[in-house]
């Protein structure tokens, strides 16, 4: 079982679309053999994303399903302390976060459709950013 953090993006793709990488990565969560490692403010982002109503709209999830994916989503989740803060590191600050889990977690990949928002954090932590295509690719099971 492979531990990761899952930037926002990933889930939002993934719920999007049943076809691509992202949903991929979203059903090895659900069957157990992918653990996110989350952080209070990493799923409260999570929450918020996908409750707006862009998202809802584009997808015909209601506010309940939502409710329903996060509950199962947050029970197969590794909580992670954060023992150290790094910030400021990237250039986005809503980003921060999802780096501290990463790196707080054990240098654990980090998911995203964003790598270049985190290319800073692959040279000074050595943590591995992959797209959704890229992790399946490296961690085929």
């Amino acid at each position: 079982m492979h531990k990761v953090v899952l930037d926002t993006s990933v889930l939002v793709a993934g719920l999007r679309s049943r076809d691509g990488a992202s949903n991929q990565l979203l059903m090895r969560v659900a069957d157990e053999t992918l653990t996110p490692c989350v952080l209070t403010a990493l799923f409260l982002e999570y929450e918020d994303v996908l409750n707006r109503a862009e998202f809802l709209d584009a997808t015909g999830f209601t506010a309940r399903d939502v409710s329903r994916f996060l509950s199962g989503f947050a029970a197969a989740s590794h909580p992670v302390e954060i023992h150290f803060r790094w910030r400021p590191q990237l250039t986005d600050p809503n980003d921060e976060f999802v780096l501290e889990v990463a790196v707080n977690a054990g240098r654990v990949p980090l998911v995203t459709h964003n790598t270049r928002d985190f290319a800073i954090a692959t040279r000074r932590f050595k943590l591995l950013v992959l797209t959704p295509g890229q992790f399946l690719r490296k961690f085929r099971s």
